[in-house]
């Protein structure tokens, strides 16, 4: 499978190099094994939302514990509906589809994920498409967010940030692997939602910030992964500049309103290794003005 590589100095010129610039020769691979290409019906708007300058103060997050993430059960009370409707999102969208990674499955099917969306939509929480969640944004297909979740090759210890919150259900499902969860979210509205959602679940090792995130969240860099779930027309330099060595950073890329290509960016001995996957759309990467 052939990658192409740019150094981490020159990460700025990264679009050139997605759009197949002289200095970069463009070889891109194809989706993971057994994972098939999304086509345009397949493909998802993403849910965040709108990430997008350096934050400046967190707001009304809790201390990142050292123990291990909480794990988050079925309630008893929740109804089987629920959870039918959950074990068939997983086997007919996501398994039928190639995403095979035990802990994503498992992530996939311990969030409710019709506590993310609104009242109205929540008899169409596990249905294989987007949901508007409000200003303009949705929360993602539950292939798109599983699919993400697989290609940042995730481990228990490890430190992941995600631009984009939207209702949560992206770190949701990241804190059910993961050690710790950096999300930031530029709606206001969003974040405090989300926030106050993600605390009622229960996730202790999730922390939400308020900010553009065009420049990642530098006080707890480096992470050992990045998600992105909005599309900027190029790779931000700072979040480059974030990665620990061997991290993935997992991101659409392309012009606003239309498809974008999703990537997957590997940091290793000072160089990115750049990996084209896939045609998706998503919705515009939102920087403060």
């Amino acid at each position: 499978m052939s990658t192409r590589t740019v150094s981490a100095t020159l990460v700025s010129m990264a679009l050139g190099c997605v759009m197949g610039l002289t200095g970069c020769s463009r070889a891109p691979a194809a989706p993971p094994a057994a994972t098939p290409a999304v086509t345009p019906a397949a493909t998802a708007i993403s849910e965040g939302e709108t990430p997008g300058a350096a934050p400046t103060a967190q707001d009304g997050t809790s201390a990142v514990p050292t123990s291990p993430p909480t794990r988050i059960e079925a309630a008893p009370t929740e109804e089987p509906a629920f959870v039918q409707a959950r074990e068939a999102m997983v086997v007919q969208q996501i398994e039928r589809r190639g995403v095979s990674n035990p802990a994503v499955l498992h992530a996939m099917r311990a969030v409710a994920r019709h506590r993310f969306v609104p009242e109205d939509y929540v008899g169409q929480a596990y249905n294989d498409h987007p949901l508007p969640i409000g200003y303009g944004q949705t929360i993602s297909q539950p292939y798109i967010v599983a699919w993400m979740t697989e290609l940042l090759e995730l481990e228990s210890d490890y430190r992941v940030l995600e631009l984009g919150t939207g209702s949560g259900y992206q770190a949701a499902v990241l804190a059910e692997i993961v050690a710790e969860v950096y999300t930031i979210e530029i709606v206001p509205e969003l974040e405090e939602s989300a926030r106050i959602r993600l605390r009622e679940l229960g996730y202790e090792n999730i922390q939400v910030l308020r900010a553009d995130g065009y420049w990642g969240w530098p006080e707890h860099a480096p992470f050992d992964a990045i998600i992105v779930t909005a599309a900027p027309d190029h790779v931000p330099l700072a979040l480059a500049q974030q990665l620990e060595e061997g991290a993935h950073l997992v991101i659409p890329i392309g012009p606003p309103g239309g498809y974008q290509s999703l990537w997957q960016f590997t940091h290793a001995d000072g160089e990115l290794s750049a990996r084209e996957i896939s045609g998706v759309r998503f919705v515009p990467f939102t920087r403060e003005e």
